[in-house]
């Protein structure tokens, strides 16, 4: 009996200490483009699975102003500031089939929290107002690398919108239904 629990003390423990733990990255930063905008980030180690991701970039705006016969289409570009904590689910189970994990490279759940300062790059009429917003939106994506620098980044996730009112300034609703919907191609350095 006691060859038998020696057997299983010695069995277990070069189990627990061959068992592969993956963990996400100390610290990522890259560059990311996509049809809406262009962005800077880091993505900085918490957990092993869990990485918070800061994010400085421009979104796209765009708009139809109606002058006299012709609509006249606007394209603008507006700072948003996102800090995201990522939940990267899957490593383990990559790891154990062989699959890529560097870079973050997995499925991951997110709470993408971003501000949109009210000024903007381009020109607006003079009758319009660009409103700062902040929008908190749980979303489900992943990331996969191409090559050692690129990767592309895909997400989709619904959640909540608050428009911070301005004197002077009509709003029929501040609170709204914000989507989160992107498609990003990236280079990691």
């Amino acid at each position: 009996m006691k060859k038998i629990i020696i057997a299983l003390i010695c069995t277990t423990s070069f189990l627990i200490s061959s068992a592969q733990n993956t963990s996400v990255e100390k610290s990522i930063y890259g560059i990311q483009t996509g049809l809406l905008g262009v962005w800077a980030h880091n993505e900085l180690k918490l957990t092993n699975s869990i990485a918070l991701r800061s994010e400085l970039g421009f979104d796209v705006g765009a708009f139809s102003e109606r002058l006299g016969e012709d609509p006249e289409f606007l394209f603008i570009l507006i700072p948003a500031i996102t800090v995201e904590p990522r939940w990267y689910y899957n490593l383990n189970k990559r790891e154990s089939k062989s699959l890529r994990t560097d870079g973050n490279s997995g499925n991951f759940i997110s709470i993408k929290t971003t501000y949109h300062v009210d000024k903007v790059i381009g020109s607006v009429p003079n009758h319009l107002n660009y409103i700062s917003d902040i929008t908190i939106v749980p979303t489900w994506g992943i990331r996969r690398n191409i090559g050692k620098h690129f990767n592309y980044e895909t997400g989709i996730g619904i959640g909540y919108g608050h428009y911070f009112k301005e004197k002077d300034v009509y709003i029929k609703d501040v609170n709204v239904v914000a989507l989160n919907l992107h498609l990003r191609l990236g280079y990691r350095f």
